[in-house]
């Protein structure tokens, strides 16, 4: 991507950048807590704070974008090429990633560390047939597919290549992004959050690769929790041995 579609929007400066970076972060925090004390940290709690803090971290980056007029460019979730392409990429990418999991986890396994452990959501996503589907549809394809890659690869990839000292240092900035996608998942423990991390890392140099649109993203990072969250299922109701 030319470097200068990132010079024409309103400048951006470390300061403005911290403070759109702290107000996104804790909207997204402060938005988790009402569902919470209203329904506890069951599957219906869980699964609202979720959705929650997405919407509240989401609505505040999309003023800040729209307030910098860098919207359209940094949520740009156009085809690539063609809507067959689009989902070739994104679908295939989800199978990688899938893939990347399993190996990964092996590898844990052989350095002796701790592998992912999601058993605080996989508990109630798995309660129920309707809870499983509610998961599917508003967190894997809304708040995780969809607000995932609008958050980290959309509003702040966008942010971090329009500072000084980072406009168009592309591996810099996708090192960063990775880093920071995967310290909220910290609490499936250090392997999950490697993991999480190594998977940002790919993401964030896929956007470079499919002109910098956001779709085949969103298709991969869906499809991930969708499988996980139905292999999840299909354990607990035995009908495949767990891993």
């Amino acid at each position: 991507m030319d470097a200068n579609l990132y010079s024409q929007p309103r400048p951006l400066g470390w300061w403005r950048f911290i403070l759109q970076f702290v107000t996104v972060v804790f909207a997204y925090m402060a938005m988790s807590l009402p569902a919470v004390a209203v329904f506890g940290m069951g599957p219906l709690g869980l699964l609202l704070s979720v959705v929650g803090s997405m919407v509240g971290g989401l609505l505040v980056a999309w003023l800040w974008l729209r307030a910098d007029r860098a919207l359209g460019e940094a949520w740009n979730l156009s085809a690539f090429r063609n809507g067959g392409r689009t989902m070739l990429v994104g679908f295939g990418s989800a199978l990688g990633i899938v893939a990347w999991f399993t190996v990964g986890g092996m590898l844990l396994r052989a350095l002796g560390m701790p592998t992912p452990d999601v058993s605080i959501l996989m508990d109630g996503i798995t309660s129920s047939p309707l809870m499983l589907a509610a998961w599917i549809v508003l967190v894997a394809w809304l708040a995780a597919g969809l607000g995932e890659e609008l958050l980290w690869r959309g509003f702040l990839m966008d942010r971090l290549l329009r500072l000084p000292g980072l406009r168009g240092q592309i591996w810099p900035v996708i090192i960063i992004q990775a880093i920071i996608f995967g310290l909220p998942h910290i609490y499936q423990g250090w392997g999950g959050t490697i993991l999480t991390g190594i998977i940002g890392l790919y993401l964030g140099w896929l956007r470079t690769r499919v002109g910098w649109t956001l779709l085949p993203l969103v298709l991969a990072h869906a499809g991930v929790d969708t499988v996980m969250m139905l292999l999840g299922y299909a354990q607990k109701m035995g009908w495949v041995a767990a891993g």
